[in-house]
């Protein structure tokens, strides 16, 4: 179920980067459409971050601990760039325009899903 709700969870934060973002586009025709393709996107980008995100923190430490973490910034943007051409390979209308589209994208995305962490019930109930 917690799966679910975090995949939810970034297809909120996902549609608020479309809204936001003037370069981030999702080509859908109809509302059904839009919504299946916020959901696989977010799943996607739930994947990339849970797989890759941790596999560069390990590898690029350095660079985190060198600029105070702002490196996490520009990774943040790559994984979103990533996460745009995963979804093309599947035909996913889903495109960024450019890398500073994809830098702001991942900065609301972050935004959103923090706020919505926030709303949303912890994992334990102590």
């Amino acid at each position: 179920m917690s799966l679910i709700i975090r995949v939810i969870a970034n297809a909120l934060a996902l549609w608020a980067a479309v809204f936001l973002i003037d370069g981030i586009h999702v080509d859908a025709q109809d509302t059904t459409g839009q919504i299946v393709v916020y959901l696989v996107v977010g799943a996607i980008f739930g994947v990339v971050n849970a797989v890759i995100k941790p596999i560069v923190k390990t590898v690029g430490c350095l660079f985190y601990a060198l600029t105070l973490g702002l490196i996490g910034l520009v990774v943040n943007a790559l994984l979103f760039l990533l996460t745009e051409w995963i979804a093309g390979l599947f035909d996913i209308p889903f495109r960024i325009d450019t890398f500073w589209d994809a830098f702001l994208g991942a900065i609301v995305v972050a935004v959103v899903s923090f706020l919505i962490s926030i709303v949303l019930p912890d994992k334990r109930d102590d």
